[in-house]
């Protein structure tokens, strides 16, 4: 999947649709935030300077501070591919928040979404 367009699409124009998915649905975009942050170990401030600065998905998960190793954990299907079977390093992760932001917007806990941390 080397080249795929997602990887140099502007991380900043779809963080908008995450948080209106997640909005939709009851939640905030305090805890899409908190998911992007669990995920990628940014800082609230880290996370609003990536926006700012229009990185693309690419350079934001390469410049992610601390990936969480609990991401692993995250299993299931998104758009009918299943999330631990992407070869891709980071389209697994680019799956993986996407999963992460679906179980926000259908209800889940934060805790389970979090995998218990």
């Amino acid at each position: 999947m080397a080249g795929h367009r997602i990887f140099t699409t502007k991380f900043s124009s779809v963080y908008p649709l995450y948080v209106q998915k997640a909005q939709r649905k009851g939640r905030t975009q305090a805890e899409v935030d908190q998911v992007i942050r669990w995920l990628t170990g940014y800082t609230r401030a880290g996370l609003e300077r990536q926006l700012s600065q229009g990185s693309d998905f690419e350079t934001f998960f390469a410049k992610a501070p601390k990936p969480n190793p609990a991401s692993v954990q995250v299993t299931g299907v998104v758009c009918g591919v299943r999330v631990e079977e992407v070869e891709d390093p980071l389209m697994r992760q680019i799956r993986i928040l996407d999963k992460l932001v679906d179980e926000l917007a259908k209800g889940k806990p934060m805790e389970k979404i979090l995998r218990g941390s």
